[in-house]
Order: C-alpha cells, then sequence, then structure tokens
C-alpha cells in the first residue's frame, strides 16, 4: 500500500481496507490482522493503526467481541452501502476531472462503456 500525503493516514488505512472489502478480498465475518500486525505490514504508528480500526467499528465495518480478532461485519447492508460510497467516491472524482473538457454526456457515457467493457 502506498500512502499519499495528502491524506490522514488513517483514513487511507480504511480506505484500504473498504477496498479490499468491496473487491472481495475479505468476507463477510472474516479475522482481520490485528492492529499491531497492520501497523507492522504497513510500516505505521501502532495509534495510527488502532484510530483506523476505531473508526472502522464506529462505522460497523469491522467488529470486536472481547479480546477476540477483529472480523468483517456480517450485515450485508452496511457492505452494500459501503460499496456505494466507493463508487459514488469514484465517480465524483471521475465527473471532476472530465467536466472541465466539456464533452456531451452521451460522448462520456460512450467512452465509458467501451472501456468499461475493454477491461
Amino acid at each position: 500500500m502506498k500512502f499519499n500525503k495528502r491524506d490522514p493516514v488513517y483514513i487511507q488505512v480504511v480506505r484500504h481496507f473498504k477496498e479490499q472489502i468491496a473487491t472481495g478480498h475479505y468476507e463477510p465475518g472474516q479475522e482481520i490482522p490485528s492492529r499491531r500486525e497492520i501497523a507492522n505490514q504497513l510500516k505505521i504508528n501502532p495509534n495510527t493503526a488502532q484510530r483506523a480500526y476505531k473508526e472502522m467499528e464506529e462505522a460497523g465495518l469491522i467488529f470486536t467481541e472481547g479480546n477476540s480478532p477483529s472480523r468483517i461485519t456480517n450485515n450485508e447492508e452496511v457492505i452494500g452501502q459501503m460499496r456505494n460510497e466507493i463508487i459514488l467516491e469514484a465517480i465524483e472524482n471521475f465527473v471532476a476531472a472530465i467536466k472541465p473538457i466539456n464533452a456531451s454526456f452521451d460522448e462520456v457515457v460512450g467512452l465509458l462503456k467501451e472501456k468499461y467493457v475493454e477491461e
């Protein structure tokens, strides 16, 4: 994982987990690395990992019961909302980048369909 300089690291860690969940890398109910393990893997401060996990717990993306390892939520509604959030964020970035070009909506949709099928 590569970090950018404009967003806080813990937000980038949360985004990384969201992407991993959305792509199926992490399944509902699956155990995830401990805060310490993720800090070591990503070479970040353990407090940053703790903050990212806290954010994910508050959002309902993960849960921790007692001293058991943290797990991805089993709540399909939460996962669906998270997927929509990621898709909308990508669309907003795309629209912001394409608007200044003044391409027509039909032109953009046509090229988007081509590229999506191609990939």
